[in-house]
């Protein structure tokens, strides 16, 4: 269905403010259009002129062919099986959701951005909440990306990467890894006590920490650190950590701490 009483440009307009975090109220008061406008083109339903030549051509990677961004889709699947969630909602659509803790502001325009790349025709949303902010977007083909959304939580099923997406985290196992512990890691200092000489005595030193209780996950994680030649361990049994002063540099390098 095309929009004939719209250009494109207001169009675009409203969706970048959408994504921007503004309500819907705001973006049609700004842009000059009704609520209802503002309402259909953030969720898909009403499209312009142009948006089937758009859409021919920014489709579904896995439907379609449309080529994916793999630096982008790398970090964001780490994003995904840290702390992402999709849930089906009305008319097959699904929604990605990143949920991003308020501290980190550069975590979430990041979260948004790669969500914006890797699927460049679902408009990106933000809704704030107590201590965090949830990113997301919809599409019918988010599931094509992630097809290890099932039933249940990721630690209670397998979880295993299709071919398609282990070349691109072996590809990319530095931006895979930064996504891992954007969502479900840190870069901290750990503090340790130790006792000598008649007293206690402490020292500290950083280290990175992924915590997930699927050990599927930790597994992927494990596995794209030692394809970037860091050394870790796993600290508990649902923890990766990566704590020798040469393993932490050289991850300081594809990672760094969340800003």
């Amino acid at each position: 269905m095309v929009d004939p009483m719209h250009p494109r440009e207001t169009v675009d307009r409203a969706l970048r403010l959408s994504a921007l975090g503004l309500v819907d109220r705001e973006v049609a008061d700004l842009c000059g259009v009704s609520l209802g406008a503002v309402q259909k083109w953030r969720t898909g339903s009403r499209r312009t002129n142009n948006d089937e030549d758009v859409r021919r051509h920014h489709s579904c990677p896995r439907c379609h062919g449309r080529e994916l961004d793999h630096e982008a889709y790398a970090y964001l699947l780490g994003l995904y099986l840290g702390d992402g969630h999709i849930v089906l909602c009305r008319k097959g659509v699904y929604q990605l959701s990143l949920f991003c803790g308020n501290d980190w502001p550069g975590l979430i325009e990041a979260a948004a951005d790669t969500m914006a790349t890797v699927m460049p025709t679902s408009s990106v949303s933000r809704r704030s909440l107590q201590g965090c902010t949830e990113v997301k977007s919809y599409s019918k083909h988010w599931l094509c990306l992630f097809p290890q959304h099932g039933p249940g939580r990721k630690h209670e099923r397998r979880i295993t990467l299709e071919p398609w997406q282990r070349e691109i985290s072996e590809e990319h196992p530095g931006l895979f890894v930064r996504g891992l512990m954007h969502s479900d890691g840190c870069r901290s200092m750990n503090r340790v006590r130790r006792h000598f000489n008649g007293s206690d005595h402490w020292y500290e030193y950083p280290r990175y920490l992924f915590t997930n209780e699927s050990r599927d996950i930790l597994e992927l994680c494990g596995e794209a650190l030692t394809l970037l030649g860091v050394d870790w361990r796993y600290s508990r049994h649902n923890a990766v950590s990566v704590a020798r002063r040469e393993a932490v540099e050289r991850l300081d390098g594809f990672v760094g701490p969340k800003y």
